[in-house]
């Protein structure tokens, strides 16, 4: 049976290996470490199919040293110790240190993490790691303090269309076939900037050609394909974008039929639960918000209960969060409040902040005026008093602006109140 295309196109080198140019192009960062010979421990971000794995392959060879390869999947601490009690006894002062190349690292428990820190501080291996997740929230402070991190993107549409090109002129199987794409939009779209599924849709399509003298791929042809094909959910590639996309818009659309069908066919194609729960709680808080302050509880809730419960039970809170949602009255206030917010901050740049909020803890301070004539709200009547929060140069600045729902009515009524002419719209 002969290998996947994605397999057989997998490139050998720096030269043959196709996107990242701002890491592996000529002169980038990546590129010269790896040219020098000398290459320290790093993480590799990105979404999947953008060649975390090929680069370190691809290292290894040019170095010419030891390369052992963990999945977080399916390995233990036991694992890694065993790994790295074998690159002690390869390693030699002459060589460099092998290379440990653990893929999905976010997978790691922390006890995991920990049995490598001594190993990768001390040099006896050296670590390359690959993770889909941000590696702030899934990676040990103490182990990514010893990384470099290098971020990975999806991979654009020249770097696609010049992956297409090499498919059909070098691989051994395809370039004996005539093959002729006629349309790209619908492979370029599916794949999704992931070089593995454009690779697989190309070889699903032409498999279904069969032995036709003359195969011509069009949009019409991969769509097909992929709605006929069992596995056209791709929890990693377009259509689990488009899917996700429908839901939340669904929400949004205060449409409780179509969010919940959206949710089926999440479930259905194997969608990671806590992925659509990631989703309910950011709905929750950009398109519900001040609205119904209690949306974040219950898709929070939702989160916890199906990290508890697991599944298959986990889609009924996953549903009733879904239908809670999508009949709760809709604010997007809060959302564009900090989004106007960074975009001040981004135009103004790090402003002052005013003496009379400043923290004063030392006599120094004090003597300099920090904290001078801050008014301390709970000793005034409504426990209120009007003061400048905001930095002399953008003090008549407004972010936020509340909607027209009964909770947001409520509180431009008590901002008024507060400030008078301040909040009225």
């Amino acid at each position: 049976m002969a290998q996947p295309l994605a397999e057989r196109l997998r490139p050998k080198t720096l030269d043959d290996y196709i996107g990242q140019k701002h890491l592996v192009g000529q002169g980038a960062v990546l590129r010269k470490m790896i040219d020098s010979g000398r290459i320290a421990s790093f993480i590799l971000w990105g979404p999947p199919g953008v060649g975390k794995t090929t680069l370190a392959q691809i290292i290894a060879n040019k170095l010419e040293t030891p390369f052992y390869t963990l999945s977080a999947v399916t390995s233990g601490v036991k694992d890694v110790r065993e790994v790295i009690d074998k690159a002690k006894s390869n390693r030699f002062f002459s060589q460099s240190s092998p290379i440990l190349f653990i893929d999905e690292i976010h997978r790691f428990s922390k006890s995991q993490q920990d049995s490598l820190l001594g190993a990768v501080e001390k040099g006896v291996v050296t670590l390359i790691g690959a993770t889909t997740e941000n590696p702030s929230f899934e990676v040990i402070r103490p182990l990514l303090s010893r990384c470099q991190l290098y971020v990975l993107k999806s991979l654009e549409r020249d770097d696609l269309i010049e992956l297409i090109h090499n498919a059909l002129t070098k691989d051994v199987i395809l370039k004996e076939k005539n093959i002729e794409i006629s349309e790209y939009d619908a492979i370029l779209r599916y794949s999704g900037g992931d070089a593995r599924k454009l690779l697989n849709i190309i070889e699903l399509v032409v498999d279904a050609e069969g032995d036709e003298e003359k195969i011509v791929i069009t949009d019409e042809k991969v769509v097909d394909r992929l709605q006929q094909n069992p596995l056209a959910y791709d929890k990693d590639g377009e259509m689990h974008y488009d899917i996700i996309s429908a839901f939340i818009k669904s929400i949004r659309g205060s449409d409780p039929d179509g969010a919940i069908y959206w949710l089926a066919r999440m479930v259905e194609g194997g969608e990671d639960p806590a992925f659509i729960a990631r989703r309910l709680v950011i709905s929750a808080s950009e398109d519900i918000g001040l609205a119904n302050p209690n949306a974040l509880l219950i898709a929070n809730a939702a989160f916890d209960a199906v990290m508890k419960i697991g599944w298959p039970e986990g889609r009924i809170p996953l549903a009733e969060a879904t239908v809670y949602l999508a009949n709760s009255p809709k604010s997007n206030s809060a959302y564009m409040a900090i989004n106007s917010a960074l975009e001040l901050v981004q135009e103004s740049g790090n402003l002052p902040v005013p003496l009379h909020l400043r923290n004063a803890p030392t006599k120094l301070m004090k003597e300099l005026g920090y904290g001078n004539n801050y008014k301390y709200s709970h000793n005034y009547k409504n426990n209120f008093a009007p003061q400048q929060y905001l930095p002399d140069e953008v003090k008549n600045s407004r972010l936020w602006h509340p909607q027209g729902n009964a909770q947001e009515e409520k509180m431009k009524q008590q901002l008024d109140k507060l400030w008078g002419e301040k909040y009225k719209q």
